[in-house]
């Protein structure tokens, strides 16, 4: 599963964003939801298959964390879009700007 469709679930969303804030077992995961400890573990599951986490084992419990590396994906993307759309947000702003004072002049010609 690709990253992107691994996190269009909220649920995933979820626990990616609770990782940001550090690893936590699937246990003390599980617990911040209402859903059963087995869908979570399935949710777990899809998140490492698209390189979202990692699992540790220790004894008894799984420690999950962000995979950094799998983040970078998302990284990329957010540049390029930024790249692309930065400087056609810009454009629109100029456009804006001169609507406006085009605006303004023929208000004031008008006596409006």
């Amino acid at each position: 599963m690709d990253r992107f469709a691994a996190l269009s679930e909220p649920t995933r969303r979820s626990i990616v964003e609770m990782l940001g804030q550090g690893a936590l077992s699937a246990g003390e995961i599980g617990a911040r939801f209402k859903v059963s400890a087995p869908a979570i573990s399935q949710h777990l599951k899809v998140l490492k298959e698209a390189g979202l986490v990692r699992v540790e084992v220790s004894g008894q419990r799984r420690i999950y964390r962000l995979d950094p590396a799998g983040l970078d994906e998302f990284d990329a993307w957010v540049r390029k879009v930024r790249g692309f759309w930065g400087p056609k947000l810009d454009d629109l702003e100029q456009e804006l700007a001169k609507a406006e004072t085009t605006k303004g002049e023929s208000d004031a010609n008008s006596g409006t």
